[in-house]
């Protein structure tokens, strides 16, 4: 599969502030990758960086093969955006909105659209002004998807809607892109909705990429473990251990790639008991938390690589 989107050690300052700290990953032809933070990690602008919105101060990023600070109207023309704010012109109707979008892009597909709005139940003499943020959200992905792009960017497009509005936009998104075939990047603080729908995911943080994984690679590889220490012992402080959280009892240790050799301290220390799989909110808050004891130094996706080809 080949690459569509890539970063090569990217760094981007803000005076003296680096958001970006040679942020490296890549997205694959067709997938679905999730691109998590805190606030304040730089995903945004990683984005515009991709888009050709804002310039790299080192490294390079590249969309659909071409360099972003190179990207011209006919490669734009191949990407789909959608940005948290959702902006469309207020004073137009959801019908003025279409046309406009089909003046700008030829490739826009008005069976699609029409098709679209029906199942998001919105109404062509609705003013975009009294959209509910969920009905703009929906519009602005449709208007997204409709020119039928190669690539996806989606900035948080669920920011600050409800459960419901969250949802519905979620849903919308999954049919939208059923069977499209095209590959998506998005960002999202709402991890229980990447869940659904993302193949891959990468979390970021204080601009480097910490993990670069797909969902079932995590869920095998990533484990929790309750721990009872005897004699006053303290959970092993290395890279495999991502956390150790307090419990009444002892600590939840959540692990990656724990072999024999440390599980069998750990039981020499105290009482182990059975594994449990995190869910990705959970792993989050353990690579991202604070007081954490450990981190990834680098992705599961290369120590998966590495651990290929070492005997």
């Amino acid at each position: 599969m080949s690459d569509v989107i890539r970063f090569e050690d990217v760094h981007r300052h803000f005076g003296r502030h680096a958001v970006l700290r040679g942020l490296t990953f890549e997205v694959r032809r067709g997938e679905i990758y999730a691109f998590l933070g805190r606030n304040g990690a730089g995903k945004t602008t990683a984005l515009r960086i991709l888009l050709g919105l804002l310039a790299p101060h080192g490294g390079r990023s590249e969309i659909l093969g071409v360099d972003s600070t190179q990207l011209q109207p006919a490669h734009r023309a191949r990407i789909g955006y959608v940005g948290e704010g959702h902006r469309l012109y207020p004073a137009m109707r959801v019908s003025d909105a279409i046309a406009f979008e089909a003046e700008t892009r030829s490739t826009l597909d008005r069976g699609f659209v029409a098709r679209a709005v029906q199942r998001c139940g919105l109404r062509p003499a609705q003013v975009v002004a009294r959209l509910s943020r969920g009905e703009r959200a929906q519009l602005s992905l449709i208007l997204a998807a409709a020119g039928r792009p190669d690539v996806l960017v989606f900035d948080d497009p669920a920011m600050g809607l409800d459960v419901v509005m969250r949802r519905s936009l979620l849903d919308a998104m999954i049919d939208l892109l059923a069977g499209f075939g095209c590959t998506v990047l998005f960002s999202s603080h709402i991890l229980t909705d990447v869940e659904r729908i993302a193949d891959r995911v990468g979390i970021l943080h204080e601009g480097t990429m910490l993990v670069d994984a797909t969902l079932d690679d995590l869920k095998r590889r990533v484990a929790r473990w309750p721990w009872q220490p005897a004699n006053g012992a303290t959970p092993p402080v290395e890279a495999r251990v991502l956390r150790a959280t307090r419990r009444h009892d002892g600590f939840a240790l959540t692990l990656v790639d724990a072999d024999a050799a440390l599980l069998e301290r750990l039981r020499a220390h105290g009482r182990l008991g059975e594994p449990a799989t995190p869910d990705l909110e959970e792993l989050f808050l353990d690579l991202t938390g604070p007081e954490r004891n450990g981190l990834l130094s680098e992705s599961l996706a290369a120590r998966a690589e590495r651990d290929e080809v070492t005997p």
